[in-house]
């Protein structure tokens, strides 16, 4: 039965691939991508090779070669392929804009970090034929459901397997095949399977053979051992499935509705679906999909209520945002402007200078990193601002520019992004609160240093002054602090300058203030004004005035950033800082790592908007919730999370790994935690743990949770495979499968 339903998935890939290929006819582009083409790809000014570029007939696969390479071929995915931008839409096509004009030029962005590929067309009818066909490429990727993409995951092994690509797998390419799946197998048990599976002992394994290879290699004893506890051992009844659904999902509502959808949706036998059944194989299908993933699939789009207050949200935000590497010697860019902005970034940081020619210029002061012109940094806000979200993004301005230079700056800000530019409050009357998100989709904000408040502003008696420092925070200044002269070059730094009216004017729910203490701002401070603190000075006020640092960020914005001497543009933790309440807690997003992937987690509810609401005893205002102590909340109730692994992992490829899996919780202090399995030997590709694990969160509302995959070695340091992170409130209850590498039982008691 599993044999047969595997040789129907495998027929029908073979009929999807047919019908794609029929359906391509009358797509002259992606015809054309198949013949191929000759362009030019373009590293820098001085880098311009000439390579052929073309469609493999899967329509998955790109390679290319140049002209001296031989047989040699680099290939990519269509899968790893994010965007297609048109035209000079990257610094290195602007900079041969000169050579090529735009309708030959296109720039394909890559998921991840890996960089852009840009390339010249020789001609622009060719190029559109690329960019139009690469765009249809993608939307068929993105509109594929769940069987075709297992569908185009087996196709893929078996090309990774079939070396000489004859259409067949000899056993030597088998044995090719278990390295790269990370199986530590010996030969005898190799060829035995391989024996198996060679039905018409060719030697080889065709079509059929494959899959039938393929499915005894991946045989899941975890999930069968599931399937078969509900099951009659072959198939699921509606009423086993529901069963399944209320005791191990603990899913409540219309189970008997849903398991009806669920059998319609996954289940690829029809005679299976008549019988109102499913297979062990549409079983697989289900845990493989959104709806059986451990993030909850109702907080994947925007559930929350965002007609509160700025103040009341976690807000996604980058710190220097233009550089691409460290913060001594890096290459500053819009690059990492449109990076940011792509993954929901909603705060970006512009750190200004006086430049040539009259024209601003964005870099880190006081270092070798490049500089960048700020038209440019405004024009990629511009247009990246609202691609993923449409919420507001704030402009954290940095000022060190001369009076005239600011005037320049106001310029560029009023003419570049017209009527995005919050310029004036939103119903002409003094408000009392910050706006909502709500109120402010489409709209940029300015956050930097004002002459007066909102309350000068109406009534228009604002002019140029002398009102001390123009930026709210120098990082050389604190890199300084342990300088035998700090005092000296810490007035230097801090020197008074003029801020121009025009500047000031562009700033108006965002006003850069210096802090003093929280007693002062309970009684001076307004709603619109917003401090900056370091890391170190905000751990400072967390560990001796939490419940203070909480309630101050209640009533107005805090912003908290790395430290000076994070000069390899390493990241803190965030999750220390929303323990405070704090909102736009600013990270490199240049740099992967623990605070990233925190960071990436907690912003992937909420439809990515780069808004997440803080929980209500973080709002309200007679509320005194202390991070330190949770305990003493009213509503104080404490959860038991614990789960037992029966994962399946995919891994790097070409070497055998001993995998272990680690589950960290991040949170308040008392909910901070670690625990991880024993390690699996030789076995990459999959390895069931059966362990248990157990967590007390204290404070789920703000509770992360984060699964890191290493590779065991006992003497060094373990090497990190893979993660995933999310928020406790966004996990579902279960056997779970998550993000290609868990499959996880989950329980909250």
């Amino acid at each position: 039965m599993f044999a047969f339903e595997f040789l129907r998935t495998m027929l029908y890939f073979l009929f999807v691939m047919t019908l794609f290929y029929a359906g391509s006819q009358g797509d002259d582009n992606l015809q054309a991508m198949l013949v191929g083409a000759m362009m030019r790809k373009i590293k820098s000014r001085n880098w311009k090779k000439q390579r052929y570029f073309k469609l493999e007939d899967d329509f998955m696969t790109i390679w290319y070669q140049s002209k001296k390479a031989g047989n040699v071929r680099s290939t990519f995915s269509v899968n790893d392929v994010e965007a297609v931008r048109e035209g000079h839409q990257s610094e290195v096509l602007l900079s041969i804009a000169d050579e090529f004009p735009p309708d030959r030029c296109f720039t394909l962005v890559f998921r991840g970090r890996r960089g852009n590929l840009d390339l010249v067309a020789e001609s622009a009818e060719e190029a559109q034929s690329w960019i139009w066909g690469m765009r249809k490429l993608i939307e068929n990727v993105e509109n594929m459901g769940e069987r075709e993409k297992l569908d185009q995951w087996i196709g893929e092994w078996f090309k990774k397997a079939d070396k000489n690509n004859d259409g067949r797998m000899n056993f030597k390419e088998v044995q090719d095949l278990l390295k790269m799946m990370n199986v530590d197998m010996n030969e005898h048990h190799a060829h035995h399977l391989f024996t198996m599976a060679d039905k018409s002992q060719s030697g080889t394994l065709e079509n059929d053979e494959f899959v039938l290879f393929y499915k005894m290699l991946t045989q899941r004893e975890d999930v069968l051992k599931v399937f078969q506890e509900y099951s009659d051992g072959q198939k699921l009844s509606q009423s086993n499935l529901e069963d399944f659904l209320r005791e191990e999902q603990l899913e409540g509502g219309d189970i008997q509705l849903h398991a009806k959808q669920l059998i319609e949706c996954y289940e690829p036998s029809d005679k299976a679906k008549r019988m109102n059944a499913m297979t062990f194989d549409g079983f697989l299908m289900y845990l493989g999909s959104a709806e059986g993933s451990i993030f909850n699939p109702q907080r994947r789009g925007i559930f929350q209520d965002m007609t509160q207050p700025l103040c009341h949200y976690f807000i996604s935000s980058s710190h220097n945002t233009y550089l691409m590497e460290d913060q001594l010697r890096g290459q500053s860019s819009v690059e990492g402007y449109i990076r940011a902005l792509n993954r929901g970034c909603r705060c970006v940081e512009v750190d200004c200078w006086d430049g040539a020619n009259g024209e601003p210029i964005v870099y880190h002061g006081h270092t070798f990193t490049s500089k960048i012109l700020f038209k440019d940094v405004v024009s990629a806000v511009g247009n990246y601002a609202f691609k993923v979200s449409q919420y507001p993004v704030i402009l954290s301005i940095e000022n060190h520019c001369s009076v005239e230079q600011q005037r320049v700056m106001a310029h560029h800000l009023n003419h570049i992004l017209g009527d995005r530019l919050l310029k004036t409050i939103l119903d002409g009357k003094t408000p009392i609160r910050l706006p909502s998100p709500e109120d402010l989709k489409g709209k940029i904000l300015v956050k930097a240093k004002k002459d007066g408040g909102l309350e000068q502003s109406l009534s228009g008696v604002v002019e140029d002054s002398l009102n001390g420092e123009v930026s709210d925070e120098d990082e050389a200044a604190e890199i300084d602090e342990n300088h035998p002269h700090h005092e000296s070059i810490h007035r230097r730094l801090k020197s008074k300058q003029r801020l121009s009216k025009e500047l000031s004017d562009c700033v108006v729910y965002c006003k850069s203030v210096h802090f003093t203490s929280f007693k002062h701002s309970r009684i001076h401070s307004k709603f619109y004004e917003v401090a900056s603190f370091t890391e170190s000075k905000a751990r400072k006020h967390l560990r001796e005035a939490g419940a203070e640092f909480v309630h101050h960020n209640s009533r107005q914005l805090s912003r908290v950033y790395p430290s000076g001497f994070r000069t390899d543009s390493s990241n803190f933790n965030p999750q220390e800082m929303w323990n405070a309440g704090c909102q736009i807690v600013a990270l490199n997003f240049q740099t992967a790592g623990e605070g990233m992937d925190v960071n990436d987690g907690l912003f992937s509810q909420n439809g990515c908007c780069g808004y997440v609401l803080k929980p209500s005893f973080m709002r309200e205002a007679d509320i005194r919730f202390d991070p330190e102590m949770p305990q003493k909340r009213d509503d104080y109730h404490p959860v038991v999370i614990s789960g037992q692994q029966l994962p399946k992992v995919n891994i790097k490829e070409d070497s055998i790994v001993d995998p272990l899996v680690r589950v960290e919780v991040h949170g308040v202090p008392m909910d901070q935690a670690k625990q991880e399995t024993r390690y699996i030997e030789n076995n990459g590709f999959n390895p069931m743990w059966y362990d248990t694990l157990h967590f007390t969160i204290h404070t789920p509302e703000l509770a992360m949770v984060r699964f890191v995959v290493e590779d065991y070695d006992k003497t060094s340091k373990n090497d990190f495979v893979g993660q995933y992170t999310l928020p406790l409130s966004c996990m579902q209850q279960g056997t779970r499968k998550h993000v290609e590498l868990l499959l996880w039982r989950f329980s909250v008691k």
